[in-house]
Protein backbone atom coordinates (compact mmCIF):
# COMPACT_ATOMS: atom_id res chain seq x y z
CA UNK A 1 0.00 0.00 0.00
CA UNK A 2 1.17 3.42 -1.04
CA UNK A 3 1.39 6.46 1.29
CA UNK A 4 1.99 10.23 0.69
CA UNK A 5 3.95 12.67 1.74
CA UNK A 6 3.33 15.57 4.63
CA UNK A 7 3.25 18.71 2.42
CA UNK A 8 2.04 18.26 -1.07
CA UNK A 9 0.27 14.62 -0.82
CA UNK A 10 2.25 12.83 -3.24
CA UNK A 11 2.61 8.69 -3.55
CA UNK A 12 5.37 7.01 -2.17
CA UNK A 13 5.29 3.69 -3.24
CA UNK A 14 6.11 0.90 -0.54
CA UNK A 15 8.30 -1.78 -1.89
CA UNK A 16 6.67 -4.88 -2.39
CA UNK A 17 3.41 -2.91 -2.92
CA UNK A 18 1.40 -2.13 -6.08
CA UNK A 19 2.16 -5.57 -8.41
CA UNK A 20 0.24 -4.53 -11.92
CA UNK A 21 -0.23 -0.95 -11.30
CA UNK A 22 3.01 0.62 -10.16
CA UNK A 23 3.62 2.57 -13.24
CA UNK A 24 -0.44 4.50 -13.04
CA UNK A 25 0.28 5.02 -9.21
CA UNK A 26 3.96 6.75 -9.52
CA UNK A 27 2.17 8.82 -12.67
CA UNK A 28 -1.21 9.90 -11.22
CA UNK A 29 0.37 10.17 -7.76
CA UNK A 30 3.55 11.69 -8.10
CA UNK A 31 4.82 12.35 -11.82
CA UNK A 32 0.94 14.48 -12.27
CA UNK A 33 0.97 16.13 -9.13
CA UNK A 34 4.93 17.91 -9.27
CA UNK A 35 4.02 18.67 -12.80
CA UNK A 36 1.14 21.08 -11.25
CA UNK A 37 3.08 21.62 -8.11
CA UNK A 38 5.65 23.92 -10.03
CA UNK A 39 3.82 24.98 -13.23
CA UNK A 40 0.91 23.80 -13.23
CA UNK A 41 -2.50 26.65 -12.88
CA UNK A 42 -5.65 26.36 -11.70
CA UNK A 43 -8.58 28.36 -13.20
CA UNK A 44 -10.80 30.15 -11.07
CA UNK A 45 -14.18 31.79 -12.79
CA UNK A 46 -17.18 33.30 -11.88
CA UNK A 47 -18.22 34.69 -8.29
CA UNK A 48 -18.23 32.62 -4.39
CA UNK A 49 -15.83 31.10 -2.19
CA UNK A 50 -13.49 28.23 -2.71
CA UNK A 51 -11.42 26.12 -0.80
CA UNK A 52 -8.29 24.60 -1.72
CA UNK A 53 -7.42 21.26 -0.94
CA UNK A 54 -4.65 18.40 -1.12
CA UNK A 55 -6.30 15.73 -3.36
CA UNK A 56 -4.27 12.22 -4.32
CA UNK A 57 -3.68 10.06 -7.46
CA UNK A 58 -3.84 6.69 -7.67
CA UNK A 59 -3.31 3.99 -10.16
CA UNK A 60 -7.61 4.60 -11.18
CA UNK A 61 -6.49 8.35 -12.19
CA UNK A 62 -5.19 11.43 -10.63
CA UNK A 63 -8.21 13.19 -8.81
CA UNK A 64 -7.13 16.37 -9.79
CA UNK A 65 -9.81 19.26 -10.15
CA UNK A 66 -7.64 22.20 -12.07
CA UNK A 67 -11.15 24.26 -13.06
CA UNK A 68 -13.86 25.34 -11.32
CA UNK A 69 -16.97 27.70 -12.20
CA UNK A 70 -18.43 29.41 -8.66
CA UNK A 71 -17.81 28.09 -5.34
CA UNK A 72 -16.72 24.66 -4.60
CA UNK A 73 -13.60 22.94 -3.49
CA UNK A 74 -10.18 22.21 -5.87
CA UNK A 75 -6.68 20.91 -5.57
CA UNK A 76 -4.86 22.87 -3.87
CA UNK A 77 -1.48 21.66 -5.13
CA UNK A 78 -1.32 24.14 -7.87
CA UNK A 79 1.56 26.86 -8.82
CA UNK A 80 -0.74 29.64 -9.82
CA UNK A 81 -4.40 30.32 -8.99
CA UNK A 82 -5.84 32.35 -11.88
CA UNK A 83 -9.20 34.59 -10.96
CA UNK A 84 -11.35 35.95 -13.63
CA UNK A 85 -14.88 36.49 -14.63
CA UNK A 86 -16.05 37.62 -11.00
CA UNK A 87 -18.83 39.52 -10.32
CA UNK A 88 -18.08 40.36 -6.55
CA UNK A 89 -15.36 40.09 -3.97
CA UNK A 90 -14.00 36.46 -3.77
CA UNK A 91 -12.64 34.98 -0.69
CA UNK A 92 -10.21 31.85 -1.51
CA UNK A 93 -9.35 29.33 1.38
CA UNK A 94 -5.34 27.89 1.17
CA UNK A 95 -4.54 24.88 2.77
CA UNK A 96 -2.88 25.55 6.56
CA UNK A 97 0.57 23.52 5.34
CA UNK A 98 3.57 25.22 4.08
CA UNK A 99 2.74 26.60 0.26
CA UNK A 100 3.56 29.08 -2.15
CA UNK A 101 1.10 30.65 -4.77
CA UNK A 102 1.34 32.80 -7.61
CA UNK A 103 -2.19 34.43 -7.87
CA UNK A 104 -3.48 36.33 -10.49
CA UNK A 105 -6.14 38.29 -10.39
CA UNK A 106 -7.82 38.98 -13.86
CA UNK A 107 -11.61 39.36 -12.19
CA UNK A 108 -12.78 43.18 -11.60
CA UNK A 109 -13.13 42.78 -7.62
CA UNK A 110 -10.65 42.55 -5.04
CA UNK A 111 -9.88 38.39 -3.89
CA UNK A 112 -9.01 37.75 -0.05
CA UNK A 113 -6.54 34.95 -0.27
CA UNK A 114 -6.06 33.66 3.27
CA UNK A 115 -5.58 30.55 5.91
CA UNK A 116 -8.92 28.86 7.30
CA UNK A 117 -10.26 30.96 10.35
CA UNK A 118 -7.49 34.00 9.29
CA UNK A 119 -8.16 37.33 7.43
CA UNK A 120 -5.30 36.51 4.80
CA UNK A 121 -4.60 39.49 1.94
CA UNK A 122 -6.23 41.35 -0.14
CA UNK A 123 -5.50 41.08 -4.04
CA UNK A 124 -7.27 43.82 -5.56
CA UNK A 125 -8.26 43.48 -9.31
CA UNK A 126 -5.61 43.02 -12.00
CA UNK A 127 -3.03 42.67 -9.74
CA UNK A 128 -0.65 39.03 -9.70
CA UNK A 129 1.35 38.78 -6.68
CA UNK A 130 3.23 35.90 -4.63
CA UNK A 131 1.59 34.85 -1.34
CA UNK A 132 2.88 31.98 1.15
CA UNK A 133 1.63 30.69 4.51
CA UNK A 134 3.52 31.91 7.50
CA UNK A 135 2.85 29.34 9.54
CA UNK A 136 -0.52 31.36 10.34
CA UNK A 137 -2.19 32.85 7.67
CA UNK A 138 -1.45 33.69 4.39
CA UNK A 139 0.82 36.44 3.82
CA UNK A 140 2.28 38.87 0.62
CA UNK A 141 5.63 38.83 -0.40
CA UNK A 142 5.59 40.48 -3.69
CA UNK A 143 3.41 41.85 -6.18
CA UNK A 144 2.90 43.58 -9.39
CA UNK A 145 0.98 46.84 -8.14
CA UNK A 146 3.46 49.54 -6.62
CA UNK A 147 4.21 49.17 -2.71
CA UNK A 148 3.74 52.30 -0.86
CA UNK A 149 0.90 54.73 -0.59
CA UNK A 150 -1.87 54.80 -3.64
CA UNK A 151 -4.16 57.85 -2.05
CA UNK A 152 -3.81 59.95 0.37
CA UNK A 153 -6.16 62.93 1.61
CA UNK A 154 -6.67 65.54 4.69
CA UNK A 155 -9.79 66.50 3.67
CA UNK A 156 -10.37 69.59 4.90
CA UNK A 157 -7.87 70.06 7.03
CA UNK A 158 -5.77 72.82 5.07
CA UNK A 159 -2.79 70.19 4.42
CA UNK A 160 -1.69 69.36 1.22
CA UNK A 161 0.00 65.80 0.34
CA UNK A 162 2.11 65.59 -2.75
CA UNK A 163 1.57 63.13 -5.28
CA UNK A 164 4.12 60.53 -4.54
CA UNK A 165 2.78 56.95 -4.34
CA UNK A 166 6.22 55.24 -2.93
CA UNK A 167 8.62 56.39 -0.68
CA UNK A 168 8.19 59.78 0.86
CA UNK A 169 5.16 61.71 0.56
CA UNK A 170 5.55 65.31 1.63
CA UNK A 171 3.02 67.36 3.09
CA UNK A 172 2.47 70.75 2.81
CA UNK A 173 -0.15 73.65 3.73
CA UNK A 174 -1.33 75.20 7.15
CA UNK A 175 -3.57 73.14 9.47
CA UNK A 176 -7.10 74.70 9.71
CA UNK A 177 -8.48 76.34 12.92
CA UNK A 178 -11.08 73.26 13.08
CA UNK A 179 -8.61 70.24 13.21
CA UNK A 180 -6.49 72.15 15.79
CA UNK A 181 -4.11 74.53 14.20
CA UNK A 182 -4.10 78.28 13.71
CA UNK A 183 -4.41 78.46 9.75
CA UNK A 184 -1.48 80.91 9.89
CA UNK A 185 1.56 80.70 7.89
CA UNK A 186 3.50 83.77 9.76
CA UNK A 187 2.59 86.10 12.50
CA UNK A 188 3.90 89.81 13.75
CA UNK A 189 6.52 89.73 16.28
CA UNK A 190 5.81 90.72 19.99
CA UNK A 191 1.62 90.34 18.71
CA UNK A 192 -0.67 87.52 19.83
CA UNK A 193 -3.33 85.73 17.98
CA UNK A 194 -6.87 86.60 18.01
CA UNK A 195 -9.79 85.12 16.63
CA UNK A 196 -10.91 88.02 13.60
CA UNK A 197 -14.09 86.13 13.01
CA UNK A 198 -15.69 82.76 13.53
CA UNK A 199 -12.75 79.93 13.15
CA UNK A 200 -10.29 82.76 11.80
CA UNK A 201 -7.79 83.77 13.89
CA UNK A 202 -5.33 86.25 12.74
CA UNK A 203 -2.04 88.02 14.35
CA UNK A 204 -2.16 91.50 16.07
CA UNK A 205 0.47 94.49 15.50
CA UNK A 206 2.77 93.99 17.98
CA UNK A 207 2.23 95.28 21.47
CA UNK A 208 4.18 97.87 23.42
CA UNK A 209 6.36 96.50 26.16
CA UNK A 210 4.87 97.40 29.55
CA UNK A 211 1.20 97.81 28.88
CA UNK A 212 -1.86 96.29 29.53
CA UNK A 213 -3.10 94.14 27.00
CA UNK A 214 -7.20 94.69 26.45
CA UNK A 215 -9.56 93.36 24.28
CA UNK A 216 -11.19 95.34 21.42
CA UNK A 217 -13.94 93.43 21.07
CA UNK A 218 -15.85 90.95 18.38
CA UNK A 219 -13.35 90.44 15.36
CA UNK A 220 -10.77 93.23 16.58
CA UNK A 221 -7.37 93.29 17.55
CA UNK A 222 -6.10 93.12 21.17
CA UNK A 223 -4.21 96.18 22.59
CA UNK A 224 -2.44 98.10 24.63
CA UNK A 225 -3.28 100.90 26.79
CA UNK A 226 -1.42 102.99 29.75
CA UNK A 227 -3.86 102.10 32.62
CA UNK A 228 -1.41 100.89 34.36
CA UNK A 229 2.73 102.20 33.59
CA UNK A 230 5.65 101.48 34.94
CA UNK A 231 7.28 103.59 36.98
CA UNK A 232 11.11 104.35 37.77
CA UNK A 233 12.50 102.43 40.57
CA UNK A 234 12.43 103.50 43.82
CA UNK A 235 15.10 101.53 45.85
CA UNK A 236 15.69 98.73 43.01
CA UNK A 237 13.98 97.18 40.41
CA UNK A 238 10.46 98.41 38.99
CA UNK A 239 6.75 98.58 40.10
CA UNK A 240 3.22 99.11 38.31
CA UNK A 241 1.91 102.33 39.05
CA UNK A 242 -1.80 103.51 38.76
CA UNK A 243 -2.31 106.11 36.26
CA UNK A 244 -6.19 105.64 36.03
CA UNK A 245 -8.72 104.36 38.02
CA UNK A 246 -12.53 104.09 37.84
CA UNK A 247 -15.25 102.09 39.90
CA UNK A 248 -18.23 100.99 39.30
CA UNK A 249 -21.55 102.20 41.92
CA UNK A 250 -23.46 99.16 42.30
CA UNK A 251 -27.33 100.34 43.05
CA UNK A 252 -28.83 98.09 46.00
CA UNK A 253 -32.34 99.67 45.51
CA UNK A 254 -34.94 100.09 48.36
CA UNK A 255 -33.24 98.42 51.77
CA UNK A 256 -36.90 97.52 53.61
CA UNK A 257 -36.26 96.04 56.70
CA UNK A 258 -33.17 93.67 55.50
CA UNK A 259 -30.70 93.89 52.03
CA UNK A 260 -27.32 92.01 51.33
CA UNK A 261 -24.15 93.86 50.69
CA UNK A 262 -22.19 91.60 48.42
CA UNK A 263 -18.65 92.64 48.76
CA UNK A 264 -17.85 90.78 45.33
CA UNK A 265 -20.15 93.00 43.54
CA UNK A 266 -18.21 96.35 43.98
CA UNK A 267 -16.70 98.45 46.00
CA UNK A 268 -19.23 101.66 45.79
CA UNK A 269 -23.13 101.23 47.02
CA UNK A 270 -25.90 103.03 46.87
CA UNK A 271 -29.42 102.50 48.77
CA UNK A 272 -32.05 104.15 49.93
CA UNK A 273 -33.48 103.52 53.57
CA UNK A 274 -36.83 103.22 53.52
CA UNK A 275 -37.62 100.91 56.81
CA UNK A 276 -35.90 100.23 59.81
CA UNK A 277 -32.67 98.28 57.93
CA UNK A 278 -30.42 95.23 58.75
CA UNK A 279 -28.13 95.34 56.16
CA UNK A 280 -25.59 92.35 55.92
CA UNK A 281 -22.42 92.34 54.55
CA UNK A 282 -21.05 89.51 52.66
CA UNK A 283 -18.66 87.89 51.01
CA UNK A 284 -15.30 89.78 51.03
CA UNK A 285 -11.59 88.65 50.55
CA UNK A 286 -11.37 85.38 52.41
CA UNK A 287 -7.55 86.66 53.61
CA UNK A 288 -6.73 90.00 53.28
CA UNK A 289 -8.32 93.17 53.34
CA UNK A 290 -11.53 94.56 51.99
CA UNK A 291 -12.87 98.14 51.74
CA UNK A 292 -16.89 99.33 50.21
CA UNK A 293 -18.45 103.10 50.02
CA UNK A 294 -21.98 102.90 51.07
CA UNK A 295 -23.92 105.95 49.63
CA UNK A 296 -26.91 105.79 51.97
CA UNK A 297 -30.31 108.04 51.58
CA UNK A 298 -32.98 108.37 53.45
CA UNK A 299 -36.90 108.38 51.99
CA UNK A 300 -39.07 110.98 52.74
CA UNK A 301 -39.59 109.35 56.11
CA UNK A 302 -37.30 110.76 59.08
CA UNK A 303 -35.81 108.64 61.99
CA UNK A 304 -35.09 105.52 60.54
CA UNK A 305 -32.61 103.19 62.28
CA UNK A 306 -30.25 101.21 60.21
CA UNK A 307 -27.49 98.82 62.13
CA UNK A 308 -25.27 96.04 59.71
CA UNK A 309 -24.11 92.65 60.50
CA UNK A 310 -22.53 89.91 59.08
CA UNK A 311 -22.13 86.16 59.32
CA UNK A 312 -18.90 85.73 62.64
CA UNK A 313 -18.44 89.54 62.12
CA UNK A 314 -18.23 91.81 64.45
CA UNK A 315 -18.43 95.95 63.26
CA UNK A 316 -16.39 98.61 65.30
CA UNK A 317 -16.81 102.16 65.39
CA UNK A 318 -14.34 105.41 66.89
CA UNK A 319 -14.04 105.75 70.34
CA UNK A 320 -15.90 102.41 71.30
CA UNK A 321 -18.93 103.35 70.28
CA UNK A 322 -21.66 100.43 69.27
CA UNK A 323 -23.13 102.57 66.55
CA UNK A 324 -22.54 105.41 64.50
CA UNK A 325 -24.44 108.77 64.94
CA UNK A 326 -26.03 109.05 61.38
CA UNK A 327 -28.39 111.95 59.99
CA UNK A 328 -31.80 110.75 60.12
CA UNK A 329 -33.73 113.96 58.78
CA UNK A 330 -35.74 112.95 55.63
CA UNK A 331 -34.05 112.77 52.25
CA UNK A 332 -30.25 113.15 53.48
CA UNK A 333 -27.44 111.52 52.67
CA UNK A 334 -24.40 110.33 54.54
CA UNK A 335 -21.58 108.61 53.08
CA UNK A 336 -20.20 105.60 55.19
CA UNK A 337 -16.96 103.56 54.61
CA UNK A 338 -15.87 99.84 56.21
CA UNK A 339 -12.30 98.38 55.93
CA UNK A 340 -11.92 94.52 56.91
CA UNK A 341 -7.92 93.83 57.70
CA UNK A 342 -8.46 90.27 58.24
CA UNK A 343 -11.21 89.10 55.54
CA UNK A 344 -14.27 89.99 57.40
CA UNK A 345 -14.22 89.31 61.12
CA UNK A 346 -13.64 92.52 61.81
CA UNK A 347 -15.17 95.60 59.87
CA UNK A 348 -14.31 98.77 60.94
CA UNK A 349 -16.61 101.75 60.11
CA UNK A 350 -16.95 105.44 59.59
CA UNK A 351 -18.86 108.58 58.11
CA UNK A 352 -16.66 110.82 56.34
CA UNK A 353 -19.37 112.39 54.74
CA UNK A 354 -22.74 113.39 56.27
CA UNK A 355 -26.13 115.13 55.65
CA UNK A 356 -25.40 115.74 52.17
CA UNK A 357 -28.53 116.58 50.30
CA UNK A 358 -29.08 115.25 46.27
Amino acid sequence: MAAETALLDLVTPTQGTLTGSWGDTVNNGITEYVDIAIAGTLTLTGDGAVTLSNTIGNAGGTNIVSTLSGAGTVTAQFAVVKISGTGTAKTITGPSSSKTYIVDNAGSYTVTFKASGQTGVSVVAGEKCTVYYNGTDYVKVASSTTDGVSTISFGSTGLTPSTDTSGAVTVAGTLAVGNGGTGLTSGTSGGVPYYSATNTLASSAALTANKVVIGGGAGVAPSTTSLLGTAAAVTSGNYIQAVGYADTVTALGFTGTAINLDVTSGNVFSATLNGNAVITVRYPVATGSSSFTLILTNDATAGRTVSFTGSGATFKYPGGAASLSRTTTANAIDVWFFFTPDGGTTWYGTIPMKNLTA
